[in-house]
């Protein structure tokens, strides 16, 4: 299974009064995709995950806006609930043929009260976030931000083939490109939600990276 990347925020001042007021802003900032616009599910649960769901709606015939999403949610508001909403935004990938397109990728993002799961947001954040795979921030192979003249051993055939293609110069020159533009745009969106949410801490994190930020630091300077 590929590995999945995160982004973690921690609120100021927040509370059970404020909570819905600071996940509606939040909502607010999320760049829900052209395609597949309005966020599309929403599940209500409470003292921890292990518990059926108090409230599940399959919002895909009629996304809604964050407004509408909260409207669903207030009835339900306590600190020990923990709100989950999917959306997709728009990233890019290489298909199988080598082609890049521009598709809806799926996000799950959780607001979690403070008596949610043992204060399950002291080390995951009073929001969280699963922004996809990986490796469409820091691509394949460990070849991005590996440095000019550093080559990766592949680990597998598949991962061989790729490190072929991305042989050719304007290859890895387009997949550097390509996937830079990912970044920036989770970057743009760090910037937004600090914008309009009391942010106190925010954190990227991922499975298969020791250090995720830096990762991607690296491959927005790197020169090939």
């Amino acid at each position: 299974m590929s590995n999945q990347s995160y982004l973690h925020l921690w609120c100021k001042s927040f509370s059970e009064e404020r909570m819905l007021e600071y996940f509606e802003k939040f909502l607010g900032t999320v760049p829900v995709s052209a395609t597949r616009p309005g966020f599309t599910y929403l599940v209500v649960r409470a003292v921890d995950p292990s518990e059926a769901p108090v409230l599940e709606q399959d919002l895909r015939s009629l996304p809604l806006d964050a407004a509408g999403i909260i409207d669903l949610a207030k009835n339900h508001l306590h600190s020990d609930v923990s709100f989950e909403v999917r959306a997709y935004w728009d990233l890019w990938v290489l298909d199988a043929q080598d082609k890049w397109t521009s598709e809806p990728q799926r996000l799950e993002m959780f607001c979690h009260g403070e008596n949610y799961d043992d204060a399950f947001w002291r080390e995951n954040g009073h929001i969280k976030v699963n922004l996809g795979f990986e490796h469409l921030f820091t691509g394949h192979a460990g070849l991005l931000g590996a440095g000019k003249g550093q080559r990766a051993e592949p680990q597998s055939l598949e991962e061989a083939r790729f490190l072929e293609t991305m042989a050719w110069p304007e290859n890895l020159q387009r997949y550097q490109e390509k996937t830079r533009e990912n970044i920036k745009k989770l970057l743009d969106w760090e910037r937004k939600i600090e914008n309009a949410v009391p942010v106190e801490r925010l954190s990227l994190w991922s499975e298969g990276e020791e250090n995720f930020e830096a990762r991607l630091e690296k491959i927005l300077v790197a020169h090939y």
